[in-house]
């Protein structure tokens, strides 16, 4: 999924004007325009040695009204069009639109163009693996950037099947969105020419040409042809791992095809792992996932667990998002936000990772509380007028809050009613395109309820309700919420766990809630801890009563629900954000779950949340206890074979005793990876003890060929501004560091809060790289994330930032990003107050 620079009319990678299509264009175009196919020739020869990418595209429409003009999207250089066999005017191509006029009622339009843009990951991108010297290429044009690759009408609601013929270098593979009808040689011996069968009547953003010698794997299971593929470097990783991916794979599409009542329909299933995409794209039969997903040592819980979801978040596409098509990009968020929920709902079901719900909610949930609680806030639907606006909202709002208002939404109809709902909007609206109200009016009938207030009040509305427990006494207790605005609290279904104390904690039953209004009587509760949405199927933040708080935060350990656990460590974070918190505290508790945890997912986040309540919230005169706390309890977990990889990875994070650094010192001994020297050698760095030439000679005999990102992460916690320079320059000037979850990682060891005298220069030269910002969204994303100096810039920083914002010079998904993380900053500096 891929977005432009700018949230103008301008893209920063050429000099011309590059339109966006406004959604008044998009209803023009496509009242008077249905396309019957794409006849789509692309010649990548040219891309083994050079830069240059070449395609005909020959386009058959229809048009209602004959005479009427309209135009076809093309951004590149374009040698030839003809339309109904006429030449066509190239002077007239501007602003990536090529005019048509004088339309028939049948139109046949071809034309030829080649882009030279293939570096920069904007719809294309062309790879040099740095330790063979094999160059791979991969296409991803969400949301308009098929228009970069073929010329196109670059809208979602106009659907049509597509055949691709592709001539490639010989030693190439290439993968599309279906098997090959043939492979043969090209006519003038130069290359093999891909053949492909149409495709169903796809959106031209789910279609996909990927190129390169990538190594395949075939296998056939339940009727179907499952094929992985990867750059030649990395064949023991997918090997390695290739057992556990084909049965995710095959688990889940059997409860797609059971749940959504409609089978995946082709037999040909391709994952494709291709080097630096910063995340992953569902095309038809053919996804693409950055090739990070292939650890390059064995993966720990929690990543293993993320990759499945990834899988099975780009499966859900296939049906929701592929089958069925939003008609505009102002429901993009139900795309997104439906794939994200379906995917752990799959999980917790059929697979390994059944814990998926607590590790979701320790994990990656309060990124979405973040967000709405902050000046970035938006609701789930708004108005998209034009494409720009649509690329601004992808973002934690868009996903892990639809994700969760979703999850609400079964549990406030039930399960029957929801899947109902689904079956039947499939069956109706396969090969279609639709809008919001189309899905709701099926979830509906099969409730049997009217939804409308609902779907208005939480998908058209910003920020959080803030449910409170209060009021307890022995006749009763209140339940109040707190609306974001003038609106009134949502109706909210959730639940209360209590539990009494003694010696341990003893459950005492479970109230359910169903709260409209703004305060709800619940009766007497029993025991003297109450857990506010304890099964967390409800969007709120919540505020315990101070008992509660106290309790939760103290014995969080003794808990005996995993789910409840991850409420706990949750509600630290939701009131941090509140100003209500000390850091300390959150940090106490989150030590205390990770000694004992027994689900290694858990462990694993409660880890990382430990460390960053311990190193970016706490302030400097209690940091460096927390984090020798948190050391201690990730000892306890080094003998627990599920969980010794990530404790031992978080024992290098904040390792200071002997006794720690002879534990790591071991285990790495007996490693048969570079793994965890590589973060030894970090945290000595952070230490003051840089050891540049053990990096570099590491560096020289890892075989992982973006090894060199282990290397920056040496340099980035090295407190010297050498150090620093050439991390910075990796970031911003060479743009050589790989989009994936370890560039956010790389960001964080970059900004060492105890190095704040150091990086305040960093901080303010970060606001003018925003300006430069290029290359598609997830990659944009990553980067804009991982280099905002959270818990260095000061309160100063946080005013330039937010004035940043005000201008027109960074795009609108920079913008929503720096004012969410400039919300966190100006908590944390809140935080380290109390």
């Amino acid at each position: 999924m891929l977005v432009h620079g700018s949230d103008t009319t301008v893209t920063d990678m050429t000099a011309e004007q590059i339109l966006y299509l406004t959604q008044d264009e998009a209803k023009a175009r496509s009242q008077i325009l249905s396309v019957e196919r794409y006849d789509i020739e692309v010649d990548m020869r040219d891309l083994l040695e050079g830069e240059v990418w070449r395609s005909v595209s020959t386009v058959r429409f229809t048009c209602s009204e004959p005479g009427a003009s309209t135009f076809v999207d093309v951004v590149g250089e374009v040698h030839s069009a003809q339309l109904n066999g006429q030449e066509l005017d190239l002077s007239t191509h501007a602003g990536g639109r090529l005019p048509l006029s004088g339309l028939t009622a049948d139109n046949t339009l071809v034309v030829s163009m080649s882009q030279h843009n293939t570096g920069s990951a904007e719809g294309i991108l062309r790879t040099v693996d740095p330790t063979d010297g094999l160059v791979y290429v991969w296409t991803s044009l969400e949301a308009d950037d098929a228009r970069r690759v073929w010329a196109c009408f670059d809208q979602p609601d106009l659907k049509a099947p597509h055949r691709f013929v592709v001539t490639a270098p010989e030693s190439w593979v290439v993968t599309s969105n279906g098997a090959p009808e043939s492979i043969t040689q090209a006519p003038d011996g130069d290359g093999r020419v891909w053949t492909y069968p149409d495709t169903p009547p796809l959106s031209t953003y789910v279609v996909v040409v990927n190129a390169g010698p990538f190594h395949e794997i075939r296998q056939q299971h339940d009727g179907y042809d499952l094929g992985f593929f990867c750059r030649q470097s990395l064949i023991p990783h997918l090997e390695r791992d290739l057992d556990e991916m084909v049965t995710v794979t095959r688990q889940s599409l059997a409860f797609f095809a059971d749940k959504f009542g409609i089978a995946f329909p082709q037999e040909r299933y391709d994952q494709v792992f291709v080097p630096n995409l910063g995340g992953a794209m569902e095309n038809w039969g053919c996804v693409t996932y950055g090739d990070a997903q292939l650890f390059r040592t064995p993966g720990s819980y929690m990543q293993r667990e993320t990759r499945a979801e990834f899988i099975l978040h780009e499966m859900a596409h296939m049906w929701f998002g592929d089958l069925v098509t939003m008609q505009w990009w102002d429901d993009l968020w139900l795309n997104e936000a439906f794939a994200s929920w379906a995917s752990c709902w799959a999980l917790g079901r059929v697979t390994q990772f059944d814990d998926i719900w607590a590790t979701f909610l320790a994990g990656f949930k309060k990124q979405a509380y973040e967000m709405d609680m902050s000046p970035a806030r938006h609701p789930i639907r708004g108005e998209v007028p034009d494409v720009s606006v649509a690329l601004a909202n992808f973002d934690a709002i868009t996903y892990l809050k639809g994700q969760s208002v979703l999850h609400q939404l079964m549990a406030y109809i039930g399960e029957d009613a929801f899947v109902a709902g689904l079956q039947a909007y499939f069956a109706k609206h396969a090969w279609s395109n639709t809008r919001l109200s189309d899905l709701m009016d099926e979830y509906a009938a099969a409730a049997g309820q009217d939804l409308t207030e609902w779907t208005s009040a939480w998908l058209d509305r910003a920020g959080p309700d803030v449910i409170s427990l209060d009021a307890i006494s022995l006749d009763g207790a209140t339940v109040s919420a707190q609306s974001p605005d003038e609106a009134g609290p949502r109706p909210h279904r959730f639940d209360i766990a209590h539990y009494a104390v003694g010696d341990t904690l003893s459950a005492t039953g479970v109230t359910e809630v169903s709260l409209v209004g703004s305060s709800q009587d619940v009766g007497v509760l029993d025991g003297e801890l109450h857990l506010l949405n304890s099964s967390d199927v409800t969007y709120a933040v919540v505020r315990p009563d101070a008992r509660s708080q106290e309790i939760m935060f103290d014995r969080v350990a003794e808990l005996p629900d995993p789910l409840s656990r991850a409420v706990v460590i949750n509600t630290a974070t939701q009131l941090l954000l509140l100003g209500e918190l000390a850091p300390r505290i959150a940090a106490k508790a989150a030590t205390k779950a990770l000694a004992s945890e027994p689900v290694a997912g858990l462990a694993e986040s409660f880890a990382s949340q430990g460390y960053l309540f311990a190193d970016r919230w706490a302030p400097g005169a209690e940091s460096a206890e927390l984090k020798a706390a948190l050391a201690e309890a990730c000892v306890r977990q080094v003998d627990r074979p599920d969980a010794s990889q990530a404790a031992l990875r978080m024992l290098a994070q904040c390792a200071t005793s002997d006794a720690d650094w002879a534990i790591l010192e071991e285990a790495a001994a007996k490693a048969t990876d570079t793994d965890l020297t590589w973060r030894m050698l970090a945290r000595r760095a952070e230490l003051g003890d840089l050891d540049r030439a053990a990096a570099d000679a590491l560096l020289t005999a890892d075989p992982d060929p973006d090894a060199h990102i282990r290397h920056l992460m040496v340099l980035a916690q090295a407190p010297d501004t050498e150090s620093k320079d050439e991390v910075w320059k990796a970031f911003f000037v060479d743009r050589s560091v790989p989009a994936s979850r370890e560039t956010l990682v790389l960001g964080q060891m970059f900004w060492r809060s105890a190095q704040h005298e150091l990086l305040e220069p960093y901080t303010y030269r970060y606001l003018d790289e925003l300006t430069r910002m290029a290359g598609g969204l997830l990659n944009q994303g990553v980067v804009i994330r991982a280099m905002y100096p959270q818990g260095v810039g000061d309160a100063a920083f946080a005013d330039a930032a937010e004035h940043a914002t005000s201008g027109d010079a960074i795009s609108a998904y920079a913008k929503n990003q720096v004012r969410a993380q400039t919300f966190v900053l100006r908590q944390i500096l809140t935080a380290r107050t109390r």
